[in-house]
């Protein structure tokens, strides 16, 4: 038995956890509050795609006529080809049976239909790949191919990341969503509330808190809900999570009470914390929650107690997931979408909110991304080393909104220090601060790749939307992590209000550039879309734009707008996303930018050597009293020898350096060398990096002009191998 039952209703994710339970229930373990997790979408994912279930799956689209196009047709034909593989396939994509990805390889092994006719046009784009991606990315396909059959013949609503999504999106009113949970459970519902209701029985909790993310999860959110109130009434019911913290936070209908006992906004520990204190001990504190009372909505924020601080809420807990059993596909050939589906993370935050916090599309007036508290370094590692033990996993995708570059300084300084070998990604903003050599440290503490947004590449705009970065520093900094062995991607944006087509042309063109000379490796293109409660929806009229407001009862987010251009943005959709699948594989920069589009666009007004000349500035070689010195290399091997020139002996010190890559050698006086070597070894990271300031009074104190030497050569090839100003 358990007090609470956590649950992520599908579906979010194939290869990984959403984290929302697994923070829930660290925090609950430091109030001593037995919680159960479980990711209810993985759970059905499994059960759907097996042999048996399959075999179910054909029977009904044929017996219901459901079978009816060319596509479908094809599967259903090669149906005992798909039974005969699945549970193999599956088994392999949770990465076991690994020696199956050659049978997979062997042409004509597996089932084919139109998700492979993509397969030639992709070939080169994944180049010479080992057997196992390749056999992942053909597995891939394969259960895509499932996924259609399972839309076109079972359920239109199924997706792998989403379910019913059309439901949840922009769904200013109930009534759409009340109306399909009055149907009859559809094949998916079926095996989810079996699931549910086993799980239940066994766990038998007196709360039963949803986290939902997203509106691909609203629907079976309300569906389970509704199982549970009809079958196990005494059970109470609440919804937290992303969906309702942005979408729910006016809601006034009272049907929606007819499925959850509760709605929590925000952050959710306390919430919670107090959820369970209403319910199991019949106190009547509440935080930030909507309940129904005497047949009306009121929203309940009678607690006195505050937020607990970052460091207080306990380390993310994964047990009870089925963390061996996540599937890891490679659907297309985008280095960055690999990050997100293929392979399991461990999901931290190196801070709550946002430390910018001033972009005019984003929600910066709510608390998740208004309120920025960060953790300290320390405690971010001894998280990680205690996920480490309980997962065995050593990869970490940090979910900030934009990470700190400061922290991830010290976060880095720290994983080094520990000597931790450790993976891992975050989301940042492309700001000056990420330097050559932060970028470098980065790399060395286990960071392989970045996301940020560029979004519109267009100064004009980039101010507008007070992103507080310029085209010149976005280039810059993507060389500085692409020199440093960092992956890049970038989120763009078209149909920014007020942006012209010339802009959006000019974006484009930027981005080819970005692309051509190396400095980008992923990307994504994404249509403006307007929020309630970010600067642009809470003050249309500066933007140009009208919003066209409804009845809101339910969900109130996603607002629909009249720009004041009359531009028909979503008709550049294609043409940006289809130059961006080729830039990304190195391929198309020659072709004119007409040539991506089926309507005439203007010419760019962007020199063709812009970004090019962005990054052949001279470095500023100026260095603050106050930046950290720090060396990562090795210690070296020391060969002392004598000169003598003009009858006067002079010593000197010939130091040998091996790193991973290459011997380097440096040649100095033996009295400053001696001063190197000692000073080398005390700012390393498992020592204390040392301020400049700090190594100018050092040298000083036995040597005269600390900055000749520094600007020296013995020093200019250190500088080339992990000596840092940070």
């Amino acid at each position: 038995m358990k007090d609470l039952l956590l649950i992520t209703p599908p579906f979010t994710q194939l290869n990984t956890p959403y984290p929302g339970t697994a923070y829930l229930k660290g925090f609950l373990n430091t109030k001593s509050i037995d919680a159960f997790q479980m990711d209810l979408g993985i759970e059905v994912i499994l059960e759907l795609f097996t042999k048996s279930t399959f075999k179910e799956i054909f029977e009904l689209a044929f017996e219901n006529n459901r079978i009816q196009t060319e596509n479908c047709q094809r599967i259903y034909a090669l149906k005992e080809h798909y039974l005969q593989s699945l549970d193999d396939i599956i088994l392999f994509l949770q990465g076991k049976n690994q020696t199956f990805a050659r049978q997979i390889c062997t042409n004509g092994f597996l089932p084919q239909a139109s998700r492979f006719e993509q397969l030639d046009d992709m070939d080169w784009a994944f180049g010479s790949m080992g057997n196992q991606d390749k056999a992942k990315h053909l597995a891939t396909l394969y259960i895509e191919d499932l996924s259609d059959f399972i839309v076109e013949c079972i359920d239109p609503d199924f997706g792998f990341s989403r379910y019913a999504e059309r439901l949840g999106q922009s769904a200013n009113s109930f009534d759409e969503l009340y109306e399909n949970l009055q149907d009859d459970s559809t094949f998916i519902d079926q095996i989810t509330l079996e699931i549910l209701d086993a799980q239940i029985k066994e766990t038998q909790p007196k709360l039963i808190c949803f986290s939902v993310p997203f509106p691909g999860n609203l629907y079976s959110a309300f569906r389970c809900a509704q199982f549970i109130k009809s079958n196990y009434p005494e059970i109470k019911i609440a919804m937290g999570g992303g969906f309702p913290n942005t979408e729910l936070r006016s809601v006034n209908d009272v049907r929606v009470f007819e499925f959850f006992d509760f709605i929590t906004l925000d952050d959710g520990e306390l919430p919670i914390e107090l959820l369970y204190n209403v319910v199991l001990k019949n106190e009547t504190s509440f935080k930030r929650t909507f309940l129904l009372e005497n047949g009306s909505i009121v929203y309940k924020n009678n607690s006195t107690a505050p937020d607990y601080k970052q460091q207080d809420v306990g380390t993310p807990d994964y047990s009870d997931l089925l963390l061996d059993r996540y599937i890891s596909v490679i659907e297309i050939a985008n280095p960055m979408h690999s990050l997100w589906s293929d392979g399991r993370w461990n999901k931290l935050t190196m801070a709550h909110g946002c430390y910018w916090g001033k972009c005019t599309f984003c929600d910066i007036s709510l608390d998740y991304i208004k309120i920025y508290e960060p953790v300290a370094a320390s405690l971010l590692v001894d998280r990680m080393e205690t996920l480490i033990e309980q997962t065995e996993e050593t990869g970490f995708h940090f979910v900030d909104e934009a990470a700190p570059p400061s922290l991830m300084k010290a976060l880095a300084l720290e994983i080094i220090k520990r000597n931790l070998s450790v993976t891992w990604w975050t989301n940042i903003r492309f700001e000056k601060n990420f330097t050559q050599d932060l970028c470098v440290l980065l790399k060395a503490s286990g960071c392989i790749a970045v996301s940020g947004g560029l979004e519109v590449a267009s100064d004009r705009l980039l101010a507008l939307i007070d992103k507080g970065v310029t085209v010149e520093q976005v280039a810059q900094v993507t060389r500085n992590f692409t020199e440093a062995n960092i992956m890049v991607h970038s989120y763009l944006m078209y149909g920014y209000p007020t942006q012209t087509v010339q802009e959006t042309v000019d974006s484009l063109e930027m981005v080819r550039q970005l692309f051509e000379v190396g400095i980008l490796q992923s990307g994504f293109w994404h249509q403006f879309a307007l929020t309630a409660h970010s600067p642009v929806g809470l003050h249309p009229e500066e933007y140009g734009i009208s919003p066209n407001y409804k009845n809101i009862t339910f969900a109130n987010n996603d607002v629909d707008f009249t720009d004041s251009t009359g531009i028909d943005h979503a008709q550049f959709s294609f043409g940006l996303k289809k130059s961006l699948f080729n830039f990304m594989h190195g391929i198309g920069f020659e072709i004119p930018l007409q040539d991506w589009f089926e309507f005439d666009i203007p010419e760019t007004d962007i020199d063709p050597d812009f970004i090019y000349n962005c990054l052949a500035q001279e470095p500023v070689f100026n260095i603050k009293p106050t930046a950290k010195i720090a060396w990562l290399g090795t210690f070296p091997l020391v060969h002392e020898f004598s000169k003598t020139k003009k009858g006067h002996k002079n010593d000197f010190m010939e130091i040998t350096f091996h790193d991973t890559l290459e011997t380097f050698q440096i040649t100095t006086e033996k009295e400053k060398g001696n001063w190197l070597l000692d000073t080398l070894e005390q700012i390393t990271p498992q020592n204390k990096p040392q301020s400049f300031k700090q190594l100018k009074v050092s040298f000083e104190t036995h040597f005269e002009d600390f900055e000749l030497f520094w600007y020296s050569k013995p020093i200019h090839v250190l500088r080339d191998h992990g000596l840092l100003v940070l």
